[in-house]
């Protein structure tokens, strides 16, 4: 039933952040996400830093599932101004929606604090193979949202394996 206890698999990080991208500040959430991923035992690829651009986000989620990660985590984007395209890009790559998770990470984003998590769009499903699943950018937000996920997400990529088959 359950993935080895050491590794549940390869994971990408795709921080949304138009001036990280532009090197006008350092990114601190790609550092937070790969720490607690790894906690968690996941594999990190890497983090990658994108505009907040419907085409770029598209072409990152894109070649992690191609590369065959089984989870995408996004940072950022995921709000209401005319720049937060995060969902919007990600709708466009999922298959099949998985609108419980959503709700979760909005319901105890909010409840722990992180306002952004509460109102975010953020969306979650899958593409392929590929668990996709956008967070809020705040470290609140991204901190709930990775404890949010940590049941989750093992039970949905057992089953994306074929692991939990009867």
């Amino acid at each position: 039933m359950e993935r080895s206890a050491q590794r549940l698999g390869r994971a990408l990080v795709v921080i949304v952040d138009d001036r990280a991208a532009h090197g006008e500040h350092d990114d601190t959430s790609g550092p937070l996400v790969t720490e607690l991923l790894e906690e968690a035992g996941f594999i990190v690829d890497g983090v990658v830093v994108v505009h907040a651009d419907t085409v770029a986000i598209r072409n990152a989620l894109n070649t992690a599932v191609i590369g065959g990660v089984d989870l995408v985590i996004t940072v950022g984007g995921t709000g209401v101004s005319p720049r937060d395209v995060t969902p919007d890009a990600t709708a466009g790559v999922l298959d099949r929606p998985i609108p419980g998770i959503g709700e979760a990470l909005r319901s105890s984003g909010l409840a722990a604090g992180a306002v952004d998590a509460g109102i975010s769009r953020g969306l979650v499903g899958v593409s392929g193979s590929t668990l996709v699943v956008n967070l809020a950018g705040s470290r609140a937000a991204v901190r709930d949202g990775m404890a949010t996920l940590s049941s989750l997400v093992p039970h949905v990529i057992d089953e994306l394996s074929g692991l939990d088959e009867n």
